[in-house]
C-alpha cells in the first residue's frame, strides 16, 4: 500500500517534504539556544574582563574571595585549590574562555568545540561555585551544562562559518572528484 501524505503542502503546516515547515523548524530549532548561549557567554566574559573588583586576589566581589568562600562546599575542592594558586589568572582564564566560547557558538566557528568548551566551563562552575545550591535546580550552572549538550551533538549547521566551510569543502570535493 502506498503512503499518502495528508499534510497541507509545503510551508503550510504539513510535512511538505524536504522544504516544508517541519523541516525548516527542525533545521533552525537550535538557533535560539545557540544565540542565547553565545550572547550570554560573550556578556559574561566581557563583564568579568571589565570588572576590576572581580579580577582581584581579594576584596568584595573578587574571584579570590569567591573561591575561598566556596572551598568548603565544593564537590571538588582540588579545583578550588588549583584556582587559588593564581586567582587572578583563573579569573582571566574563565573570562577569556567564556568570550571564546560565546563567539564560537554565536558565529558558528568550530561550533562543536566551542560548545564543548562551554560545557566544560559550566561543569567546573557547577562542581565548584554552585554545587551547594539547594535545591540543585536553583543553580544555573547545571542548566547551562545541559543546554550545551544539544550543540555538542548537532554543532552549528546553519548561519555559521562552520556551515559555509562545509559547503565550500563539498563544492571543492565535487570539482576534484565529480
Amino acid at each position: 500500500m502506498a503512503h499518502v501524505d495528508r499534510g497541507m503542502g509545503p510551508g503550510i503546516g504539513g510535512s511538505g517534504g524536504p522544504g516544508g515547515l517541519r523541516a525548516a523548524a527542525a533545521r533552525y530549532a537550535l538557533l535560539p539556544l545557540r544565540v542565547f548561549l553565545g550572547v550570554t557567554f560573550i556578556y559574561a566574559g566581557l563583564d568579568k574582563l571589565t570588572d576590576s573588583a572581580f579580577l582581584s586576589d581579594s576584596g568584595p566581589d573578587s574571584i579570590g574571595d569567591l573561591m575561598r568562600g566556596v572551598h568548603g562546599s565544593s564537590a571538588v575542592p582540588a579545583l578550588i585549590d588549583l584556582a587559588l594558586k593564581s586567582p587572578v589568572g583563573f579569573g582571566y582564564a574563565i573570562a577569556f574562555g567564556e568570550l571564546a566560547v560565546g563567539i564560537g557558538v554565536l558565529f558558528g566557528i568550530l561550533g562543536r568545540l566551542a560548545a564543548l568548551g562551554g560545557a566544560l566551563i559550566s561543569l567546573v562552575l557547577w562542581l565548584t561555585v554552585s554545587w551547594a545550591t539547594e535545591p540543585y535546580y536553583y543553580g544555573n550552572d547545571l542548566a547551562y551544562l545541559m543546554a550545551w549538550l544539544p550543540l555538542i551533538l548537532a554543532g552549528t549547521p546553519v548561519f555559521s562559518f562552520d556551515a559555509e566551510w562545509a559547503r565550500r569543502r563539498r563544492r571543492h570535493g565535487q570539482r576534484l572528484f565529480g
